[in-house]
């Protein structure tokens, strides 16, 4: 006697269930075999995450030059001086032409060695000019006694020029853990004069912030009389004066012969 259609499609829902029974105790299966397989090779496991880990770190520390020694100005990429980035270093000399300063880059631990081009070998410290000053002899006395060999400072990149980098450098105060900008604190000690800024256009954004907030350094220092706008005192305005008088120049001369 031939089948019913009702049951025949209640042959091909079991059949149906069926095969969804089995692909899903098949699956179960393979994840069963992956846990046990983790579960017996703990280590190694853990070994391939750990090196799959490090190796993605120092592609992308290689990519965005995270621990790359820079030994000139020339090295440092475009976008470190476009976007204002900061760099450590240590304080090589202090030089008629500026600060040399060798970069300090970030450390990390198993990276830094593999990236490290410079391996136990001497680095040549880069030349740093203070942007937007210029200082005079009496500044640059003063940067030789407060910024000591291989005292750590910070470089914050504002332009190029050829072997030269134009930068806003920084320095933690003795006994504080707060920095203070160093092409600020000339100008505020009036020892040096404010200069426009080399390498950055005078209709950005960023010159005009950067010559406001010298501007204004400088301005106290002239209020106040530090450095070079310090002024004589009343009483030695007036000596000066008399000493240049002529008429008092020629009784000196009297006096002196009687």
């Amino acid at each position: 006697m031939p089948a019913s259609s009702g049951e025949t499609e209640t042959d091909e829902g079991l059949t149906v269930r069926q095969q969804r029974d089995r692909g899903n105790l098949s699956a179960r299966n393979i994840a069963s075999v992956i846990s046990q397989f983790a579960d017996d090779h703990l280590t190694l496991v853990r070994n391939i995450s750990t090196g799959l880990a490090v190796a993605g770190v120092i592609v992308i520390a290689r990519s965005i030059k995270l621990v790359t020694t820079f030994q000139a100005a020339s090295e440092i990429p475009a976008r470190f001086i476009e976007r204002n980035v900061s760099l450590r270093g240590k304080v090589h000399s202090i030089t008629e032409r500026g600060l040399e300063v060798e970069h300090v880059p970030i450390y990390l631990p198993v990276v830094s060695p593999f990236l490290s081009k410079h391996k136990g070998g001497c680095r040549s410290p880069m030349l740093v000019h203070l942007a937007g000053v210029e200082l005079t002899p009496e500044g640059r006395v003063w940067l030789q006694k407060n910024l000591a060999p291989a005292q750590t400072v910070w470089l914050k990149l504002i332009s190029r020029e050829d072997d030269m980098l134009h930068c806003l450098v920084s320095q933690s105060r003795q006994g504080s853990m707060w920095s203070y900008c160093i092409n600020e604190e000339v100008l505020r000690l009036g020892l040096a004069h404010a200069a426009p800024v080399v390498g950055v256009l005078p209709d950005s954004r960023l010159y005009w912030r950067l010559l406001k907030r010298l501007h204004r350094a400088e301005v106290k220092a002239e209020r106040k009389g530090r450095g070079l706008w310090k002024q004589d005192s009343l009483w030695e305005r007036a000596s000066k004066v008399v000493r240049d008088n002529a008429l008092f120049r020629l009784m000196r001369r009297i006096f002196k012969k009687t």
